[in-house]
């Protein structure tokens, strides 16, 4: 299995994630998933009565200047991370 199919494969996988999952973790996955799919930022960051929009936006920025390869591998490395974390607390 290459790269793109193991992160598509977790991309569905992260979707069973529970919802005790962190805003923090959600973030950075969230982050990892556009960087991985898109690429650099490529909007204005949102106002700042827009807090949920304007979070989202910044943990897409942190992760700037990862390749979409490396932004994937992450990503899975992430998602199989708080899979096993969320094993272990049931």
């Amino acid at each position: 299995m290459g790269l793109k199919e193991e992160f598509e494969e977790y991309a569905e996988k992260a979707k069973t994630l529970p919802e005790s999952t962190t805003n923090e973790n959600k973030l950075i996955l969230y982050g990892l998933y556009k960087q991985a799919t898109v690429g650099a930022v490529n909007t204005s960051r949102p106002g700042i009565f827009n807090m949920r929009d304007r979070a989202k936006w910044d943990a897409w920025k942190a992760v700037e200047g990862k390749s979409k390869e490396e932004a994937m591998g992450d990503y899975v490395t992430k998602v199989k991370q708080l899979l096993e974390e969320a094993g272990a607390s049931t």
